[in-house]
């Protein structure tokens, strides 16, 4: 794992190394990260879900997954939408959750944006920032960019339409998380 390239798990099938790092990761790696992701409430989760770890590991946010989506009434933007100050409270006392207050804020004011826009509108604006063409497959972990064009596109766009905790380093991990990049190693298995 040293240098970064694919490494056999326990049942033998090469796997990223972080997909390896925590028991938690093996099945995340293996059949939901770099998956495609469609709809407006499961990209709004995932959106949510990645402006949370901001600073922070993703396996925090992994493990707490599902008091976030308990918390978040299952990241559907038209219940959230309508979460008023108690449910705003209630939020920054669960524990189940990362209690950020500028976190919590935020996906409040993007359920609320969110909700005014037509079906299908998230969904369009975040896959018409798929690169498009063939991109090498990554080597080694060295090769995965943190930021490229197409995040810093897609995080300026999403600001423009008012939402916020969007950086282009988040709208990468929303790149990666929802299969518009694949940037499982070159010999991983799930490539």
């Amino acid at each position: 794992m040293a240098d970064g390239t694919a490494i056999a798990g326990p049942d033998g099938r090469l796997r990223c190394p972080w997909g390896l790092s925590a028991e938690d990761y093996v099945a995340y790696h293996d059949e939901e990260w770099g998956r495609a992701v469609r709809g407006d409430d499961a990209l709004f989760e995932r959106l949510c879900l990645e402006a949370f770890q901001s600073g922070l590991s993703w396996i925090t946010i992994l493990r707490r997954r599902e008091g976030f989506r308990k918390a978040f009434a299952d990241f559907r933007i038209a219940e959230v939408a309508r979460f008023g100050e108690a449910d705003r409270e209630r939020l920054l006392a669960d524990a189940g959750i990362i209690r950020n207050r500028a976190k919590i804020d935020a996906t409040l004011a993007n359920a609320k944006l969110l909700a005014t826009w037509a079906p299908g509108d998230l969904d369009t604006l975040i896959w018409n920032h798929a690169p498009s063409g063939d991109r090498p497959a990554p080597r080694t972990l060295a090769d995965v960019p943190a930021v490229t064009p197409e995040s810093t596109a897609l995080s300026k766009a999403l600001k423009k339409e008012g939402l916020r905790f969007v950086g282009p380093t988040t709208a990468y991990a929303l790149m990666q998380a929802c299969g518009l990049v694949n940037d499982h190693l070159q010999d991983c298995a799930m490539r």
